[in-house]
């Protein structure tokens, strides 16, 4: 897998392109020369401001990780309100629908993430300024929940009856430690699903087809603690955990396939003269490949011991300092050929609203889970342009925003086949 990754990170460095099938290219050739289809992109761009509309109104609703139910509820509804069959909130939280198809093609599973990185009582409130829209989580993923309902409102203008069943899904506990758990719940109940696009992200050029795998950790040092004069010599957690920070940061890792860490945060003691009785850290390791991640970790986690067993050894105390390590998330790493159906789906569905496709390298987004257990999938923009995600100060251009649902359509409709028109190019599980 680690040389898959190499040979495949090179190559989009220089500009990797899909072996384009002759099945996909008539097929591409025969939906953007369709009548209905142009009706379809048509009725996608002057929906724009509904699309905005409904960016701004989901945005407004806070959905903190963890705490996703209420903008959940809200889009169970307006799933309702656009038609389509068997709308429910699952155990998890994630809310679906189905757009069934003729019967006996392949199913589609096309989502968007509902929770946004922001804690409990952040202001989200849009703030429109010149031509562009301010708020945290406007377009990670406001934009992609909003690009869905336009493309299923795209889909009863048009009354185009697909092949294969298509499945729209917003997803609860994509960003950080919700550790995609939506998707996860998702596809352990369901067995019979043939792709997975997902809409995230604004770059209506861009593919993402690789994922960047992930290991979390929560790390706590407990110790006898004291007071920083009377009690000095006893073994200090946070002096523990120092030591075990400074071996991590001396951790050689691999170039190719890119494979990092980092401590991204700490916490611990009482006072500014009391010897730390606890301290505690999140660690983060990633890679494009699992194989590197689990070489990384394997020399990581001893690290942590090793820290504590030092601090002990330097006092003469019989109070000592443990650690427990916690495993906080799981990202699976993945791969697959940048020739597989979803992917040139979405190659010729970008060329077919006038964009020039690319394939980007690995990314860290929903469509990790299903590549990791071998479900085709990629990842899509909603169009726009955005900047400053996950912070505070979160913005979205909407200039020809409506390309964003134009390409999610069109991909689609290459994917689960139009009746009459075109063979589905999934094959159904």
């Amino acid at each position: 897998m680690a040389t898959l990754f190499i040979l495949m990170t090179s190559a989009v460095a220089a500009g990797l392109t899909p072996a384009l099938s002759p099945q996909a290219e008539e097929a591409f050739s025969k939906i953007q020369n369709h009548a209905k289809v142009q009706q379809g992109l048509e009725f996608i761009k002057n929906d724009h401001a509904n699309t905005m509309a409904d960016q701004k109104t989901i945005v407004a609703i806070p959905a903190p990780p963890f705490k996703e139910k209420i903008r959940g509820e809200y889009y169970l509804k307006r799933l309702q309100e656009l038609g389509l069959k068997d709308v429910k909130m699952d155990s998890e939280g994630n809310v679906y629908g189905i757009r069934p198809g003729t019967g006996n093609g392949p199913k589609l599973f096309v989502e968007a993430h509902l929770d946004t990185v922001f804690p409990e009582g952040t202001n989200t409130n849009p703030i429109e300024k010149e031509g562009k829209l301010y708020a945290p989580g406007i377009a990670d993923d406001s934009r992609g929940l909003a690009a869905l309902l336009s493309v299923i409102r795209a889909f009863n203008e048009t009354g185009i009856n697909t092949v294969g069943d298509i499945t729209f899904c917003g997803t609860v506990g994509e960003e950080g430690l919700g550790d995609l758990r939506g998707m996860k719940a998702f596809f352990r109940d369901h067995n019979d699903i043939a792709a997975s696009v997902n809409i995230d992200g604004t770059s209506v050029s861009r593919i993402t087809y690789l994922a960047t795998g992930s290991h979390r950790y929560e790390v706590n040092f407990k110790g006898p603690g004291g007071h920083s004069f009377g009690a000095f010599g006893l073994p200090s957690a946070i002096h523990a955990m120092g030591r075990s920070i400074a071996k991590i940061g001396d951790v050689e890792t691999p170039k190719q396939p890119k494979t990092t860490f980092t401590v991204g945060v700490v916490n611990g003691g009482t006072s500014v003269n009391s010897i730390a009785a606890d301290a505690q850290l999140l660690l983060d390791m990633r890679s494009n490949s699992q194989e590197e991640l689990l070489k990384v970790e394997a020399v990581i986690l001893p690290l942590f011991q090793q820290g504590v067993d030092e601090e002990n050894a330097r006092w003469e105390s019989d109070k000592k300092v443990t650690v427990d390590i916690k495993l906080v998330g799981d990202r699976p790493a993945g791969s697959q050929s940048p020739d597989t159906m979803v992917v040139q789906a979405a190659w010729l569905a970008t060329k077919a609203i006038g964009q020039e496709p690319q394939l980007t390298p690995a990314s860290s987004t929903n469509a990790n889970l299903p590549i990791s257990i071998g479900v085709p999938a990629i990842t899509i923009g909603g169009g726009g342009v955005d900047g400053r995600n996950h912070s505070p100060d979160e913005w979205f251009d909407p200039t020809n925003a409506y390309l964003g649902p134009q390409k999610a359509f069109v991909t689609i409709l290459g994917l689960a086949g139009i009746d009459g028109v075109t063979a589905p190019l999934l094959t159904a599980k």
